[in-house]
C-alpha cells in the first residue's frame, strides 16, 4: 500500500507539473486517510503543504432506497475549488457510482479547473463511464466477492482482502 501511494503521488505532481493549484479529496470514509496520506507524500516531495480535504456524499447516493442511510460526516474542502485541479481519492473502485456522486456534491463547493481520480483498488465491474487516473492495484474480482481494504488510521492494520460477500 506505502509503494503504491508512494507511485500514485509521484504520478499526480508528474501529470501536473508540480503541487500547484492540486488539492486532494477524500471520500468519506476509506478515501479521506488515503487522500491525507497523498497530500503528505506529495508535500514531502515537493516540499510544500498539500491541502487535503474530505467529501460526504451519503445523501447524493442514488441507492438510498436500498442501503441504509449512513450518519452524515463532514464535508471539509480547504480551498475554493473553483479553478483548482481536484483529485477525488477513494478506496476502491467498483461500479462508479460514488464517483458520480462524489463529482455532484464537488461541484457545489465551486467548479474545478479539473477533477482526476485517483483510487488504492480498481476492482473493474463499472456501470458508469468513469475510469481512474491514478490507480494503485487493479484487482479483478467476481460480483459475488467484496474487496475489502482496512487503514491503519480507521481498522488499526493496511491491508487489502477479496472474501466472498455478505447477502
Amino acid at each position: 500500500m506505502r509503494r503504491s501511494l508512494a507511485r500514485i503521488a509521484h504520478e499526480i505532481l508528474e501529470r501536473n507539473h508540480g503541487p500547484e493549484g492540486v488539492v486532494a479529496v477524500g471520500i468519506h470514509s476509506r478515501g479521506v486517510p488515503i487522500a491525507r496520506r497523498l497530500a503528505a507524500k506529495m508535500g514531502e516531495l515537493e516540499g510544500v503543504a498539500i491541502p487535503w480535504g474530505e467529501l460526504d456524499i451519503s445523501l447524493t447516493r442514488d441507492d438510498l432506497r436500498r442501503r441504509p442511510t449512513r450518519s452524515v460526516r463532514p464535508t471539509r474542502i480547504p480551498i475554493d475549488v473553483t479553478g483548482a485541479t481536484v483529485v477525488l481519492v477513494d478506496d476502491v473502485l467498483y461500479t462508479g457510482r460514488t464517483i458520480r456522486a462524489a463529482m455532484d456534491v464537488l461541484f457545489g463547493y465551486g467548479r474545478p479547473r479539473s477533477i482526476q481520480l485517483a483510487v488504492l483498488i480498481d476492482r473493474g465491474h463499472r456501470e458508469l463511464p468513469i475510469r481512474a487516473d491514478y490507480v494503485g492495484k487493479n484487482v479483478p474480482s467476481a460480483t459475488s466477492e467484496e474487496v475489502r481494504v482496512r487503514l491503519l488510521e480507521i481498522d488499526g492494520v493496511d491491508d487489502v482482502t477479496i472474501a466472498q460477500a455478505s447477502r
